[in-house]
């Protein structure tokens, strides 16, 4: 007998105004859309085409209702799947059929799995990383605990995973979890890439995908204790993102600058510099742009509205009142003081329901519309 479908937590309902999102390259489907009793057969065809062919069955077929977000950047896919618990078969017949010679990295982000590949057997719990591949049989099933599973999922191709595929083939069906520094920097890009995955254009969706591919190989070769297997170019990008990281953590440090950030990651200045060549601004001008959107973030947050400016912008390293306000009139267009009042305008009129008109070079709503770093030119 098929059962209803279980709780749903808040948060995880489809919103259709999500679909395709402001870059344009994310993919949103929900079984909404679907009769209830076709919506187990709509969410296979969606695993059919998202991650390979596959068997699965279920107790909720009266009602599965399900959502699958996908993210393409280049190579590499970064997918979002929201369902209720079922289990998976992938066999010797599926893998003659079709087998696209992937890896599915998968995290686990509500409820929890069992898998057994290659004669490795895993329980996966919630925060937890599983390695998949599409050549060998397969069988899991998450466990029904009552609410929706969500699974985040990494598809690469195992050509664009600069690791021999016999090594790496020793995670697949293991508990990852993801500690450590390539643990860390994994873990913490991948939260970044589905938390802002409707602003990824076309100009930087290539980029993140050698970002990405780079940081799953460099945590496959951790967790082999092999890290002579990574290619100097990969170990270029996972100190990039380490130090990027770095300077996301200590932004409230007065004391940030690139020499101490350097000598942190003991490395010479000079080579410093050489690695922000790659990036879209200097290291000067990525922890002033970084410094200054947290100061806008918080200069329109109504929690802050009684903290006086000086105090928000000493919060994130910027001690000089007159310094800050020249830079952040520069980049928004307007002071400090002039970005907080219109903020405040903004919230009293959505409350009033009355038409809103933008600045046309900020947006005091804390609308994420210039998140772009500056070019190399700001110093």
């Amino acid at each position: 007998m098929s059962k209803a479908n279980p709780r749903e937590p808040a948060g995880l309902r489809p919103d259709p105004k999500r679909a395709g999102g402001r870059g344009g390259l994310l993919t949103t489907l929900s079984s909404e859309a679907v009769q209830a009793v076709d919506r187990f057969a709509w969410y296979s065809d969606q695993i059919q085409r998202y991650i390979f062919p596959i068997t699965l069955s279920t107790p909720y077929t009266a009602d599965f209702r399900s959502e699958v977000s996908a993210l393409q950047l280049g190579a590499v896919q970064v997918a979002r799947f929201t369902f209720p618990p079922l289990e998976a078969a992938r066999t010797a017949r599926h893998i003659r059929s079709v087998d696209p010679e992937t890896y599915q990295l998968g995290w686990m982000r509500r409820g929890a799995m069992t898998a057994t590949q290659l004669r490795n057997d895993a329980f996966v719990g919630p925060g937890d990383m599983v390695l998949f591949g599409t050549s060998h049989p397969l069988r899991a099933g998450v466990r029904d605990e009552g609410a929706m599973t969500e699974v985040a999922v990494l598809r690469i191709p195992k050509n664009a995973l600069p690791l021999p595929s016999a090594q790496v083939d020793r995670l697949l069906a293991r508990r990852l979890a993801p500690e450590g520094v390539s643990g860390a920097l994994l873990h913490q890009h991948l939260h970044t890439l589905l938390a802002h995955a409707s602003e990824v254009g076309p100009a930087e969706a290539h980029r993140l995908g050698t970002v990405t591919a780079d940081l799953i190989a460099s945590f496959a070769a951790d967790r082999l204790d092999r890290a002579e297997l990574v290619p100097s170019e990969t170990r270029t990008t996972v100190l990039r993102a380490r130090i990027n990281a770095f300077i996301t953590r200590h932004l409230g440090d007065p004391e940030l600058r690139p020499a101490v950030i350097a000598a942190h990651h003991h490395i010479s200045l000079r080579s410093l510099h050489a690695l922000f060549q790659q990036e879209p601004a200097t290291v000067a001008a990525t922890i002033r742009h970084r410094r200054l959107e947290r100061c806008r973030a918080d200069l329109a947050d109504p929690g802050m509205r009684d903290r006086p400016i000086a105090a928000i912008a000493a919060r994130w390293g910027l001690l000089v009142p007159a310094e800050f306000s020249r830079a952040f009139r520069a980049a928004y267009g307007m002071s400090p003081g002039e970005y907080r009042a219109e903020a405040t305008r903004l919230r009293r009129s959505a409350r009033d329901h009355k038409p809103l008109c933008a600045h046309p070079q900020a947006d005091p709503a804390g609308r994420r519309h210039d998140e772009n770093p500056p070019t190399r030119a700001a110093r």
